[in-house]
């Protein structure tokens, strides 16, 4: 005889047509929507940069490597100039416009059918994620087996092409994926994805192990993204009244479509203290503001942040005062979702401990390096158009730090203004394991 409620019974056939309708179409549906969308992000901003006009139609499969490297997969480059010649090339950039725009669609793909439940089991989590997860791999094989392209690299008018033509070097550079590190880190970011999704949201379920995690890590989250969400928006904002006020619109949407949040969430580390160090040399450059290319085109190694910014323009101080007041925002946000009985000191840690990551995160997907050179008959460094080096990385270990140091104190301060927020009760009275209505 079977001991089950009619409550029980009710919640097991819920549970049976929720699981229902999150099956291999509705993962198809999502990740063919994040796909899209990633592409036709990264397509309109190459269009914006000049890529539309690519020889032999190589636009779309430009179009394929940008969204290869907007989840962390690798593009070798190669180089062909003859017998007599030599080239070498490498590049290292997540385009985080895309990246961002395909992790914001794959999380709401991933949590629409878990809305509105308190629990939900490992299993059927797992199950969930790991469909998604397989269709996910096989559309990332498809679009890193279209990502690769030679090109033909003229030598111009003058000496340069004459010793080229004479000796028939013919410089030819390329890009192709490297399959296996481009699937192990694409399905990481999904899986990155789809976590932070499950610890961001309240009203996704959580397995009933991980509950007692939720008063402190799901706040926390939930601030950190719309902190960095804050940044973008700014940014979008300036971006467009800049091309509004100076024009250049193509190349501004460029930017915005291809590498925004690589510039704001730059701003916002420069803001906190941290140190960045780069050059620029040769044809490549930063696409804006023309402030960072000045700072960093020298002839040695340059440093950046906030001083040596201040030397070239004063107004950089005001990053300072934007952190202090986005920050101080986005700890008022995760203490105002917090327990009403968790003390200061607890919203400090945990804003400082959120706030790290956060740095941490920016730094490692911050990071750029590009370079480009050809020699003939051993000649090398042949004119500015035909080698250059680009490259930003952070002084990690600083930048974590200062992040530490705001993340206690705006933790602190946001804390203190969100006491008189907190509905006394709302979340200390309730049962383990029952969400807030």
């Amino acid at each position: 005889m079977s001991t089950r409620t009619p409550s029980d019974q009710a919640v097991v056939r819920s549970g049976g047509r929720t699981a229902a309708r999150h099956g291999w179409l509705q993962a198809l549906l999502t990740v063919l929507a994040g796909l899209i969308v990633m592409a036709v992000v990264a397509a309109l901003g190459l269009w914006a940069a000049g890529a539309a006009d690519l020889p032999d139609n190589a636009f779309w499969r430009v179009v394929a490597a940008t969204v290869v490297t907007a989840v962390g997969g690798t593009i070798e480059l190669s180089g062909d100039a003859g017998a007599i010649a030599g080239t070498q090339a490498g590049l290292t950039v997540i385009p985080l416009s895309v990246t961002l725009a395909g992790a914001l669609v794959f999380a709401a793909g991933f949590l629409r059918p878990l809305r509105h439940r308190a629990v939900a089991g490992t299993t059927e989590l797992a199950g969930w994620a790991g469909r998604v997860a397989l269709l996910w791999l096989l559309a990332l094989i498809g679009v890193a087996l279209l990502a690769r392209q030679d090109f033909r690299v003229s030598l111009g008018d003058g000496t340069i092409g004459d010793l080229g033509d004479l000796f028939g070097a013919t410089p030819e550079v390329g890009f192709r994926t490297d399959m296996p590190p481009t699937l192990v880190f694409g399905v990481l970011w999904l899986a990155g994805v789809l976590v932070l999704a499950l610890l961001v949201s309240r009203a996704a379920p959580l397995p009933p192990r991980l509950l007692r995690f939720q008063e402190s890590v799901r706040p926390a989250a939930y601030a950190m993204v719309a902190l960095l969400l804050a940044y973008v928006v700014l940014g979008v904002v300036i971006a467009l009244v800049t091309a509004v006020t100076r024009g250049h619109a193509t190349e501004t949407f460029a930017v915005i479509l291809l590498g925004l949040p690589n510039l704001v969430w730059l701003a916002l580390t420069l803001g906190l203290g941290a140190t960045w160090t780069g050059r620029v040399d040769g044809p490549f450059g930063l696409p804006m503001p023309d402030l960072l290319d000045e700072v960093l085109r020298t002839p040695d190694i340059s440093t950046l942040n906030l001083r040596t910014l201040a030397e070239h323009d004063g107004r950089v101080w005001w990053l300072l005062v934007v952190d202090a007041v986005l920050l101080l925002a986005a700890a008022f946000l995760m203490a105002a979702r917090s327990p009403a009985r968790m003390r200061l000191w607890q919203h400090a840690v945990h804003m400082a401990v959120a706030l790290t990551l956060t740095v941490l995160m920016i730094c490692l997907v911050g990071r750029i390096s590009a370079n480009y050179g050809l020699s003939i008959l051993g000649i090398g460094d042949l004119g500015d158009g035909l080698s250059g080096e680009l490259f930003l990385r952070p002084e990690l270990w600083t930048a974590l730090g200062f992040a530490v140091l705001w993340g206690l104190v705006t933790g602190f301060l946001g804390g203190l203004l969100a006491k008189r927020v907190h509905r006394r009760g709302r979340v200390g009275t309730e049962e383990p394991g029952v969400r807030a209505g």
